[in-house]
């Protein structure tokens, strides 16, 4: 989008930042715990640190691809790992690995991951859109 590069038509670092955030969304949505899913019982995946690697930027007019997939799971925390190709020529330009953590709120305590979501999360679960 326009809005999302600098003068010379560059894309800014925060846009990726952005994207990520959609691809997790419909990962945590793949793994049962959709929007309405997190409001009603009130467990969220909160990012806890993100990692991000500007290998080449994307410029106004790319098609960009962004894949997303769960890399490793613990008892109370679990890794996301993501990559942004520019479909075009498959150039990779971003990598990026998060670690995130199941929190309760209000009270903002920190949750074991449930069997059912550990499951999914053991399984490979991912997540693509162009």
């Amino acid at each position: 989008m326009f809005f999302d590069t600098d003068c010379g038509g560059v894309v800014h670092n925060i846009a990726y930042l952005r994207m990520i955030e959609t691809c997790r969304t419909r990962l945590a949505a793949q793994l049962g715990m959709d929007l309405v899913t997190m409001s009603e019982t009130q467990l969220f995946p909160v990012v806890v640190r993100t990692e991000i690697d500007y290998r080449r930027p994307a410029k106004l007019g790319d098609t960009l691809a962004i894949h997303g997939w769960i890399s490793s799971v613990e008892k109370v925390r679990f890794w996301c790992r993501f990559e942004i190709r520019r479909e075009s020529d498959d150039a990779l330009l971003i990598t990026s690995h998060q670690s995130l953590a199941l929190v309760q709120m209000p009270e903002g305590k920190p949750r074991r991951l449930p069997p059912h979501i550990r499951e999914l999360c053991e399984a490979g679960a991912s997540e693509s859109r162009p």
